[in-house]
């Protein structure tokens, strides 16, 4: 069949109903025509599938498409169908199908009925179906998300490396056609070479996506109110939440329901039924938002995802790439907001501590690149595309200014010098070393690397202990940014100094950097007072008034003022103005029996205040708990009241007791009773209960750090937190 005979345009037509193709598409599709062996880069939203769908319709035979998961291959096949009479248009072959199913799909193969054949790797391993398809005509192979061939790639599968060989056997000549929706240079290389298509054709699209804003912000305690304000400033709008664990999955899903967000979670723990109806509810705008782990988002085709919310960081740029990529497919507006924050980085490095050393060294790599980008103040538009291999100007560029780094500048310096010795140092070192090492070598500090190769007895080396290790990391990421120096990831991130880094140490000019962000959590409590301030923030006035109303009632009902209200509580009543009984239950640490009992003056006060100063609240800032342990509480006081031994409550639940005593002093601090006193009586003795009883009921505070002081090594803490327990119990419930 010669391509003159074929207008491209009017299939296009006939069965996906377009009349225009997207970008690199046209291109593509002739060249499989061709039938040549196709490489194709392009991201997520650019319509990848279509450049092998089309053609395998037009063409005699049937295309075999390789994928690595079932709920995408379901997906795919359902689209196909719902564009044609014929049921058998598209099929799926794999381990979820009956003999009866197998041999409807082999009869339909076999009548040239059967255009897409979608199959997952291990299927294409077992004799009976190679046999088969050895027997029927094959139009080509097309290898989708063919990073997953790579162990560079973010989503390596073991079984994908095998592919060529698997071909081979079903038949020598088919063109193959790789395709992937994001890969640096490297992962192309290896994929090229493993699929054995080293004169494909390649095209590759451009990774920018100018409609998407990034956005990096600081992962403070609040997370979860950073959450909910930022999808109720987005109400209505569909939007992806990721979290990398299904427990926190679950937790902020709940959280999200119960603040009036329309929510459901997702995760592979689900059973088929229930994921499928969750993600239907997405796709069919029964709810806005869906939070999940990575299982969700590969081939769902919803266009218009609006915001796509990282609460944890993801584990390459990759991962980020293309879980971002589900924002705004159809063009419009998508914001892409990471939350970050040091110590996900370290648990993720643990988690990969048990595995193979190779395969740590590659995570290692990639995450590495992950922080870079968290870090960096330059355009994260820049940094992505660098990333793929992609030049991006971030001054002309389409989205310039989509991100917050460029939309808010941090202010730059010159660098000339600095940069000469980072590239001295990278040479002095034989392009041997690390960016940490490097820095080290910089600074003047020895591991046993730097030791091993007796770099510390070099003249260069310390030579910029003037500055710290984070300017000359931001100074080595920018450096490999502009071009002077390259990492080599095959070698696990070795730093290089490139041709122009060369000349630039020769003949230097001006270099003008920004210092990273740094994300610590001095910085991070910064900034959540900063934000405070600019609106949410506690009221000193208000707070200092009610620390006295507290006072008074404390003399009134003789009790210490931290029985009625904990400071906690205090300070949260001066952040949210709860002017209702109702609304001084989402305070923190107060209970419905603890908002009855001493709530009414308060709630009362905050009103009078609220009116006379004329203060709008902040009604986003409330943000109510889905009382996750109430199980467990309701257990801790049905067995205390059972007077059961702490230590086999605790260890019902698999608890420690210092954990037990910690739920037990939530219980009685929000104003439910707990009488423990069948554990204390034999714990403390009479005179010690009586000295414990007359010194809290004098003390301006319950704090237990004060009350060891008093006692200096007289009573353990743990005793102490246990008759604070009774205490607080007896006095003040």
């Amino acid at each position: 069949m010669s391509l003159s005979e074929i207008d491209l345009h009017s299939s296009l037509k006939k069965y996906f109903g377009f009349s225009e193709f997207k970008g690199l598409q046209e291109s593509v599709i002739t060249s499989i025509l061709e039938g040549k062996n196709c490489f194709v880069v392009m991201p997520t939203g650019g319509g990848k599938s279509l450049c092998y769908q089309l053609p395998a319709l037009m063409q005699e035979g049937t295309a075999i498409i390789v994928s690595p998961l079932i709920a995408l291959m379901k997906n795919q096949v359902d689209a196909i169908r719902g564009i044609s009479s014929e049921h058998g248009i598209a099929h799926v072959l794999n381990s979820s199908l009956t003999k009866t199913e197998i041999k409807q799909v082999k009869s339909d193969i076999t009548s040239g009925i059967t255009k897409l054949l979608y199959v997952a790797p291990e299927s294409l391993t077992k004799d009976e179906y190679v046999e088969f398809l050895q027997s029927v005509k094959l139009s080509f192979v097309a290898v989708d998300e063919a990073h997953c061939i790579s162990e560079w790639g973010h989503d390596f599968r073991p079984e994908y490396r095998n592919l060529r060989s698997i071909i081979s056997r079903l038949d020598d000549t088919i063109p193959i056609i790789g395709l992937t929706a994001t890969a640096t240079p490297k992962v192309q290389e290896d994929i090229i070479k493993n699929l054995g298509i080293t004169d494909a054709d390649l095209f590759k699209a451009s990774f920018n996506r100018p409609n998407l804003f990034y956005e990096v912000r600081p992962k403070t305690q609040n997370i979860e109110a950073d959450i909910i304000r930022f999808v109720k400033q987005n109400t209505g709008k569909s939007g992806i939440i990721y979290c990398l664990s299904r427990k926190k999955v679950e937790e902020l899903a709940q959280i999200l329901q119960v603040n009036g967000v329309s929510a459901v979670p997702y995760h592979a723990g689900f059973d088929t039924k229930t994921r499928s109806k969750y993600q239907d509810m997405f796709l069919m705008e029964g709810v806005d938002v869906v939070v999940a782990t990575i299982a969700f988002g590969m081939g769902i085709d919803k266009p218009d995802v609006r915001f796509v919310i990282h609460h944890d960081i993801p584990k390459s740029i990759e991962s980020y790439y293309q879980e971002t990529g589900r924002a705004g497919r159809d063009g419009g507006e998508g914001h892409c907001l990471a939350f970050y924050s040091y110590k996900d980085i370290e648990k993720l490095e643990k988690f990969m501590s048990g595995k193979p050393v190779a395969e740590q060294e590659i995570g290692n790599a990639l995450l590495q690149e992950m922080v870079a980008y968290a870090e960096t103040s330059m355009s994260r538009r820049k940094f992505i595309l660098h990333y793929f291999g992609e030049h991006f100007d971030d001054v002309t560029g389409d989205g310039a200014l989509m991100d917050d780094n460029t939309k808010n500048p941090k202010q730059k310096e010159e660098a000339k010098d600095d940069l000469v010795k980072v590239i001295q140092v990278v040479q002095g070192t034989m392009e041997k070393f690390k960016s940490k090492e490097i820095v080290k070598v910089l600074t003047g500090k020895v591991n046993a690397i730097i030791a091993s190769h007796k770099t510390d007895e070099k003249p260069f080396f310390g030579i910029g202990d003037d500055r710290d290790k984070e300017h000359w990391m931001a100074l080595v990421r920018q450096g490999l940014v502009a071009g002077y120096l390259r990492k080599e990831i095959e070698q696990y991130g070795i730093l290089h100094v490139t041709p122009k880094g060369a000349e630039f140490a020769k003949n230097p000019v001006s270099f003008m950097m920004t210092k990273d962000h740094v994300y610590n959590q001095a910085a991070d409590d910064a900034i959540v007072s900063a934000a405070k301030s600019s609106g949410g923030v506690t009221d000193e006035a208000l707070l200092k008034v009610l620390k006295d109303l507290r006072k008074k009632q404390g003399q009134k009902l003789e009790v210490p003022p931290f029985v009625i209200f904990q400071d906690p509580s205090l300070q949260d009543m001066a952040l949210k103005y709860p002017i209702t009984l109702e609304e001084l239950v989402n305070i923190h640490g107060v209970g419905e029996g603890k908002a009855k009992k001493y709530g009414k003056p308060f709630v009362d006060f905050i009103k009078k205040y609220v009116e006379e100063n004329d203060i709008t609240r902040p009604d986003d800032l409330i943000v109510k708990s889905t009382g996750a342990n109430s199980a467990l509480k309701l257990y801790i006081i049905q067995n205390v009241d059972r007077k059961l031994p702490l230590d086999d409550i605790a260890s019902a639940k698999g608890i420690a007791i210092p954990e037990l005593i910690k739920e037990m002093e939530q219980i009685v601090y929000s104003g439910t009773k707990l009488n423990i006193t069948y554990w204390v009586d034999d714990v403390l003795d009479e005179d010690q209960q009586e000295e414990l009883h007359d010194y809290f009921l004098e003390a301006d505070s319950d704090n237990i750090d004060l009350a060891l002081k008093e006692f200096d090594g007289d009573y353990e803490d743990e005793d102490l937190r246990l008759y604070r327990i009774k205490f607080i119990s007896e006095v003040a419930n």
